[in-house]
């Protein structure tokens, strides 16, 4: 709301107005000045300024008893001030007006943009670690809507990323989840601050459509048991992973290095999968997926199997995952090769 304020035209003319009212009471607090010297001071002056403009009406502070030219500003001064700040009160109550009706047509807009989505990923929780994967989600160029029901948290990203899909909404709730398109979803993150919350969306989530893939993060790794029954498909524990990644860092430091610099590439580079759809027709790698600098093949999932650096002529078919480092051009180029 604050932005759709400071770019408003209503704030524009405000800014405007207000600098008019300075100018009004510096001209009167001189003109004051002047006409009650050598008695008035530059306070008198300026209160006689302000009672004028105010319409307060305390009496002449500066003695204009002996001045008819100085009636004539009161006058003036009066009619100048009272107009700018009639003009200021309209101003604020038009930029009111108008920031909450940019904000009910934003809402709407959006709603209406977040019921055109599929296979899209619902991010439940915009905290430390929901911000972590909205940000990977930006980069790798793969459409989400955020829900979260702390107005800060929710403001503190949008601070920074304003056009975010977002609901501020309880997120286990299932009406919450519904207007997020979690049925038509690829996937959705439970990552808030609290396990048991998390339970609740994954839940919620699989009591609606089991098929929707879920992903739970979990403070307690003893609760992987209830997150299992819950209808968790994959589970993540920030400390657990948070220290393999430290012993990585020890025993294996120029892997860390590597896999660090690609994921602050500018390029977006990833290791990504690619499901071939059922019913492809088996066709040469070489053939199928070209060789290119917007990605590298790494290996080939069939029927549970794996084959690392497969040759050129080895036949992919229908239901194969292709494993590839890839930037999301490149993802997007064999997602389409291989739905052709």
């Amino acid at each position: 709301m604050l932005n759709d304020i400071l770019q408003s035209r209503h704030f524009r003319r405000l800014a405007y107005g207000s600098v008019l009212l300075l100018i009004i009471t510096v001209i009167g607090t001189l003109g004051y000045h002047e006409i009650g010297s050598p008695n008035a001071t530059w306070v008198d002056s300026f209160y006689m300024t302000f009672i004028t403009i105010a319409t307060i009406g305390y009496g002449e502070i500066v003695d204009l008893s002996q001045h008819p030219m100085g009636r004539l500003f009161t006058v003036f001064i009066s009619v100048l001030g009272i107009g700018t700040l009639s003009y200021l009160f309209s101003m604020v109550v038009a930029l009111l007006i108008d920031a909450d009706l940019n904000a009910g047509l934003r809402k709407k807009r959006m709603e209406k943009e977040i019921a055109g989505l599929s296979d899209h990923y619902v991010i439940c929780g915009i905290g430390r670690v929901g911000s972590n994967v909205a940000t990977e989600l930006l980069k790798t160029k793969r459409p989400f809507v955020v829900i979260e029901s702390d107005r800060e948290a929710l403001d503190n990203w949008l601070e920074h990323h304003p056009k975010t899909l977002h609901l501020h909404d309880d997120a286990a709730d299932d009406d919450a989840l519904h207007k997020a398109g979690a049925g038509r979803a690829a996937g959705v993150f439970a990552v808030t601050g609290d396990d048991s919350h998390n339970l609740m969306v994954a839940l919620s989530v699989k009591m609606s459509d089991p098929k929707v893939r879920v992903v739970v993060r979990l403070h307690d790794i003893r609760n992987t048991k209830k997150a299992r029954r819950a209808g968790a498909d994959e589970i993540v524990s920030p400390d657990f992973t948070g220290g393999m990644r430290i012993a990585s860092a020890m025993v294996r430091p120029h892997v860390v290095n590597f896999m660090d610099k690609m994921l602050h590439s500018d390029e977006g580079l990833r290791v990504e999968e690619v499901i071939v759809p059922n019913g492809f027709d088996p066709t040469p790698l070489a053939t199928l997926i070209p060789k290119s600098r917007d990605y590298l093949l790494m290996a080939i999932q069939e029927n549970g199997k794996w084959l690392f650096n497969p040759a050129d002529d080895h036949p992919v078919q229908g239901g194969a995952t292709l494993v590839v480092m890839a930037n999301p051009e490149g993802r997007a180029h064999i997602e389409k090769l291989v739905r052709a």
